[in-house]
């Protein structure tokens, strides 16, 4: 458990997500992943600053410091940890563990968090298929494309979920479109029409936006 404030932890936490993806990092795109206004965003980020968490203003967009770096990597860490927690030894839905999980990542201990590693057998990534950051920080991914990005013909196994939103990931389950599960494209339609999948045999057709968060290991 940090010294931080709980809403410097959540800048932490979204940066350290944000800045895996290919896009900079905008006061606008933190203010979207937070749900808040930009201009508390930028308040934010100037207190980050003096603190000597995030970097000055680039043209790479908003950038942590070594330090920030390391500490939203443990914050990930305990969050996804958690997940795996509440999933695999409470059996609670893949969909109702991100808000839960958001709560233990604050007060988890580190002693707390090292047993908890070691109780699951030290996981990969969590119940949506995201890596899971090491004690030291570092993060290994795997490559994955968005499946909206797939030809016809081409097939892969689902690696991970991009949104993790509780009514998004209930739509997945219903179709069986999980973390390790084969999917292959057999269709796409036209004028930015749907994708035709196969998935343990059946068929369905997923719209372009939530083909592409569904990223798979070809």
């Amino acid at each position: 458990m940090s010294n931080r404030t709980h809403g410097i932890e959540e800048y932490l936490e979204a940066l350290f997500k944000l800045e895996r993806g290919d896009e900079p990092v905008t006061v606008k795109r933190v203010a979207e992943e937070l749900g808040v206004a930009p201009p508390s965003v930028s308040e934010m980020l100037g207190r980050m600053r003096a603190s000597g968490l995030v970097e000055a203003p680039g043209e790479a967009g908003v950038k942590l410091t070594p330090e920030g770096e390391l500490e939203g990597a443990r914050l990930v860490r305990r969050h996804r940890l958690s997940e795996r927690f509440l999933v695999d030894y409470l059996g609670m839905p893949w969909d109702e563990v991100h808000d839960e999980a958001c709560k233990f990542e604050h007060v988890l201990s580190p002693e707390v968090e090292a047993r908890l590693a070691e109780q699951l057998g030290d996981p990969r990534t969590c119940p949506h298929g995201h890596a899971i950051p090491q004690a030291d920080g570092s993060l290994v991914e795997e490559e994955l494309r968005p499946l909206s990005t797939f030809a016809v013909g081409e097939s892969g196994v689902i690696g991970c979920i991009a949104e993790e939103s509780g009514d998004f990931l209930r739509y997945l389950a219903s179709l069986g479109l999980l973390p390790d599960t084969p999917v292959e494209v057999e269709s796409i339609a036209p004028f930015g029409g749907p994708v035709l999948v196969r998935v343990a045999g059946s068929q369905y057709a997923l719209g372009r936006e939530v083909a592409g968060k569904i990223l798979v290991r070809a």
